[in-house]
């Protein structure tokens, strides 16, 4: 495995504005560390869906357009140089805790669009602290500095 591939921050994106301020974060802390920054966004494929829904829509074409998104959202247009994007297909919390194996470290928003509101971590976030191979850091976006 190559050196600068295991020092790289991975920062977990969904586009929820607690992933946008982990995504922030995420470059913060990679200019700090002079460390490669990549944003991840997953997708999963259910069964359940039926097969109208399927053929009209496509998870990896969305977890794709939501990955833009949040990176327009988080900067602009001035994304961090080097930054790598990754689509990738998977369960997000088993995907992310898989991608830590090879990673300096994971970073999250505490909450995703999916659960509970009001909770302190989503499963998502709670899962990857519990398991994860490399430190985790959650993101709580209300107690960042205000950003440009």
């Amino acid at each position: 495995m190559e050196t600068n591939e295991r020092k790289r921050i991975i920062v977990g994106v969904d586009g929820s504005d607690s992933s946008i301020a982990a995504l922030r974060y995420a470059a913060r802390l990679a200019d700090a560390l002079d460390a490669p920054l990549e944003a991840v966004t997953t997708w999963y494929y259910s069964s359940l869906s039926g097969a109208r829904l399927v053929m009209e829509w496509t998870p990896e074409r969305d977890a794709t357009d939501t990955l833009a998104a949040a990176v327009d959202q988080a900067f602009g247009d001035d994304p961090p140089a080097g930054l790598i994007r990754t689509v990738a297909g998977g369960p997000p919390a088993r995907t992310l805790i898989e991608m830590s194996r090879t990673c300096e470290m994971l970073v999250l928003g505490n909450r995703g669009h999916g659960g509970f509101v009001g909770l302190l971590l989503g499963s998502v976030s709670a899962a990857c602290v519990l398991h994860a191979h490399a430190p985790v850091l959650v993101v709580h976006p209300r107690e960042l500095p205000d950003e440009a």
